[in-house]
């Protein structure tokens, strides 16, 4: 009696383990054996979509690295939920020093491995730097932007979650238009964030001509190992922005952390995308675009947009930004044209 191997993949779908797959096909959190970079214990809010980030992406550093990573850290939410005096959740070398210059330590770091090993006194160590979108694209923007022209050996990743979250959930320069926080415009004509304000920080360092520079959401583990990967294997600067939903900033449920970074990618809100040198090389296309508004009223921080009277202008607004982030960027998948 003859027998069919029947294949068993749950290809195509958006699971994370992936067991029954060939061992090098498998993801870095399928392995029973992984780093555990940030250990479990940590004091992250329920869902929260940094603490699966940074996991995610350190994990795959550490993975690339051999296990030979030192992490520099700013102040922001990562720093205080993993690390309250004197306990710690992190199992590699990390360190902590103020909230903007984290890229400017992490420089320190790199220059003074790459002299002990020149003197023979040091194996191959590599270096990841890490913040919040408030460490990265304000407070720390002027090392970050010298880390990038100086073209240190350093891996900066940005855990996006469109707001100082850890203080009481403050506009920063990442948060998007028409979003509310804490410091944006309660009532009125228009309330939440102002249109036109803000910065989108992969474009600023693809403009640095750095060697490579890449967008993730935690929704999509695959394509975030894959890209961390990568960028471990340039040498120079690099530069990862992960979007990171926050349910307390968010206002959102925290089962529904991956299903909303899912949909900021589904809808063009926030491209997806990696670039070498200046150039963009690859994109996480989009099969069917979805309206914004999908994308916008699981979140009370865009409450204002809904209910009795719908701002329908304000949508329209956000649904041009979306678009042409699709057409800047290449996003939609050529078969569903």
């Amino acid at each position: 009696m003859s027998f069919q191997p029947v294949k068993f993949y749950q290809t195509g779908t958006f699971t994370v383990g992936n067991r029954l797959l060939p061992p090098e096909e498998r993801s870095v959190q399928s392995q029973a054996r992984r780093f555990n970079s940030i250990n479990s214990g940590h004091r992250a809010c329920q869902g929260c979509g940094e603490a699966l980030g940074a996991r995610y992406a350190v994990d795959a550093a550490m993975e690339a690295a051999n296990g030979q990573l030192i992490c520099a850290n700013a102040t922001g939410c990562l720093e205080v939920f993993s690390t309250p005096y004197p306990e710690t959740s992190w199992q590699v070398p990390w360190i902590h020093s103020l909230f903007g210059n984290t890229a400017a330590v992490a420089t320190g770091i790199a220059a003074a491995l790459k002299v002990k090993k020149l003197k023979g006194e040091q194996r191959d160590i590599r270096v990841v730097a890490q913040g919040g979108d408030g460490g990265t694209t304000d407070i720390g923007f002027g090392c970050l932007s010298g880390m990038f022209e100086r073209n240190d050996d350093v891996l900066y990743i940005c855990y996006d979650n469109g707001g100082y979250m850890n203080t009481g959930i403050q506009r920063s320069s990442a948060t998007p238009p028409a979003a509310r926080t804490a410091t944006t415009m309660a009532v009125g004509s228009e309330p939440g964030n102002v249109f036109g304000q803000g910065k989108f920080l992969p474009a600023i360092a693809m403009a640095h001509e750095i060697p490579y520079v890449a967008t993730a959401t935690v929704a999509d583990l695959r394509d975030l190992e894959a890209k961390v990967r990568r960028a471990m294997a340039f040498q120079g600067a690099r530069y990862i922005h992960i979007l990171v939903p926050c349910p307390l900033g968010w206002g959102t449920a925290s089962h529904e952390t991956i299903h909303i970074a899912r949909l900021a990618k589904e809808t063009g809100i926030f491209p997806v995308f990696e670039a070498e040198y200046g150039e963009v090389k690859s994109v996480l296309p989009i099969r069917r675009p979805l309206p914004v508004e999908e994308y916008l009223k699981p979140q009370k921080r865009y409450a204002h947009l809904f209910g009795a009277h719908p701002k329908v202008d304000v949508i329209a607004r956000l649904q041009v930004l979306a678009d042409r982030n699709i057409r800047k960027y290449g996003l939609l998948d050529e078969g569903a044209r």
